[in-house]
């Protein structure tokens, strides 16, 4: 089954940074529009729309509309272009995934919506907590666990080092919150591991960049006093928000932490 022929012949496609919901968009794309150009790099989270900029300007200059994919807008970019993204304004429980609007992009029917897809674009937005919501199975959330850690490229050294993090976890403010230190950035070797049902704040310091993951009014007070990273997830009830450069102080990053939990 495939697109419509406008979707085979307007659009070219660019991806951003690769997890599972990214490696599923672009076998939907070959799939379902396999004459629609496709730029995958391979980019890790933070990718922006410069990193492909050459093959933008050549596809609009082809005429075909640019489709950039969970890329950072860091350029002017050609009329028509299109972005889809679920994270930073766009996130939220109740807006659509990329791979949602990816599908509706490509104007398939409901029935090539399969489950596997249902399951990908749960654990995108909201990790374990949606997976089980969408009535996932533990062996199905294991499943989607492990290929979302393989698409991330987290190898069996960072996964050691997961647990080692997972074990030396600090309770802090209180017992209100708890802290992991890693020393790479791939925090699902950190999250895939703990209870998924234990609201309070995780905060994972990682050398260049920080993630917390907690309640929405804790990532709206991050957001507030470190602007310029990310956030996403199942808000405004819980999400997730990072920051690389300037790494945020450790003290100024709980006293944050600290605020938002006062008004969760």
């Amino acid at each position: 089954m495939v697109g419509t022929a406008a979707a085979m012949t307007e659009f070219a496609f660019f991806l951003g940074g690769r997890d599972l919901e990214m490696v599923e968009i672009a076998r939907l794309i070959r799939d379902h529009a396999p004459d629609a150009p496709l730029f995958d790099a391979g980019l890790a989270w933070g990718a922006k729309a410069s990193d492909y900029a050459d093959a933008i300007a050549a596809a609009a200059a082809s005429g075909r509309r640019p489709v950039l994919v969970e890329l950072a807008v860091d350029m002017p970019l050609p009329d028509g272009a299109l972005v889809v993204d679920h994270h930073g304004d766009a996130a939220g429980a109740e807006q659509a995934t990329s791979l949602h609007r990816i599908f509706a992009l490509l104007e398939l029917p409901a029935a090539a919506w399969t489950r596997r897809m249902e399951l990908v674009a749960a654990n995108d937005c909201g990790h374990i907590r949606a997976l089980r919501a969408a009535g996932a199975t533990e062996a199905e959330i294991a499943a989607i666990r492990r290929d979302d850690r393989a698409a991330q490229g987290v190898t069996a050294e960072m996964e050691a080092a997961g647990e080692r993090a997972v074990t030396a976890l600090e309770t802090i403010l209180d017992g209100r919150a708890r802290l992991a230190r890693l020393p790479h950035a791939a925090c699902a070797v950190v999250t895939d591991r703990l209870d998924p049902d234990d609201p309070r704040p995780l905060i994972v310091l990682s050398p260049t960049e920080v993630n917390t993951y907690g309640p929405g009014a804790v990532i709206a007070a991050l957001d507030r006093v470190f602007p310029g990273g990310w956030r996403g997830g199942a808000l405004p009830a819980y999400g997730f928000w990072g920051h690389a450069s300037p790494l945020p102080d450790e003290a100024a990053l709980l006293h944050a932490v600290a605020e938002g939990l006062k008004r969760a």
